[in-house]
């Protein structure tokens, strides 16, 4: 009986664990969120309802992130995505809250320096949003349609490396889904291994 009781347990354990670190999928509905942007204001994915919405992981600090930025291709990928009617979400994912008006006026300044145009910043203190995702690394993408489902998850593009002249001879994922998505076709690629530097859960 104790036996019993104790596999029981273990088993009810390994679900709550795997709860804990499930992750969005391709053709399934896009994780519902609600928090805070980086002016403070509440946001959510709900607001959105009727759009495509493309999901986007920084960290100002991660190479693999300025690559992108530094080569502009992250900036001119969000006004792409705008001139098609796309919102763009970015996250920012961190372990503690700390100073969180320190956090976002800092990351406001970085978008803004680097000519960046999401529609939104949502900083996600805790976590919550990133593991409901599973985002791993930064950059990781991900685009929703407008019925709220998931239709891509990846990389930003087909060269997983820092070195921003990579990105001249890449196939940027985001700009091909979103064509794709558009037209009305099956996307050429929906999930593709994300590359960048960890999301930092603490």
């Amino acid at each position: 009986m104790k036996r019993t009781i104790a596999s029981s347990l273990i088993a009810a354990g390994m679900l709550l664990a795997g709860a804990a670190h499930a992750e969005a999928v391709v053709g399934q509905q896009a994780p519902a969120f609600s928090g805070t942007d980086s002016t403070g204001k509440p946001v959510s994915l709900s607001q959105f309802k009727g759009k495509y919405v493309v999901m986007e992981w920084i960290n100002p600090e991660c190479p693999f992130v300025k690559k992108h930025y530094d080569g502009g291709n992250m900036p001119g990928t969000q006004k792409y995505a705008a001139g098609k009617g796309v919102a763009w979400v970015a996250v920012s994912t961190s372990a503690d809250s700390g100073d969180r008006n320190a956090k976002a006026a800092a990351v406001n300044d970085w978008l803004k320096a680097k000519g960046a145009a999401p529609t939104v910043t949502v900083m996600d203190v805790g976590g919550a949003i990133g593991k409901a995702y599973g985002a791993r690394t930064t950059p990781h993408m991900y685009l929703i349609d407008p019925s709220g489902k998931l239709v891509y998850a990846g990389a930003i593009d087909s060269k997983p490396t820092a070195n921003p002249a990579d990105i001249k001879t890449a196939t940027n994922y985001v700009v091909q889904a979103i064509d794709d998505s558009l037209a009305g076709k099956p996307l050429a690629q929906a999930v593709t291994k994300p590359y960048g530097c960890s999301v930092k859960y603490g």
